[in-house]
């Protein structure tokens, strides 16, 4: 496992159904919250944004913005497979 990455990816589709997508660590789900989200007000989503950037300025470890990303995921209905 690579510092800084999940233990396990998130399996998400933003879009076409055959553009599974695998967010590997805290700064993929950053980007994809930031640029690609399909929720732009939501409460889970501003969390989970906030625990990627802990993660990313080393105040918490991944497994911390994983479970806020998972539950936006699951907010969005976006979120295909917890692997």
């Amino acid at each position: 496992m690579t510092k800084g990455q999940f233990k396990k990816p998130v399996r998400i589709q933003l879009g076409r159904i055959d553009r599974d997508r695998f967010v590997m660590g805290p700064k993929d789900a950053a980007e994809i919250l930031l640029r690609e989200w399909p929720l732009e007000n939501s409460p889970s989503r501003t969390k989970a944004m906030e625990a990627c950037l802990l993660v990313i300025r080393r105040h918490k470890p991944p497994s911390y913005s994983r479970r806020y990303f998972v539950a936006a995921c699951k907010e969005a209905r976006i979120l295909l497979e917890d692997t």
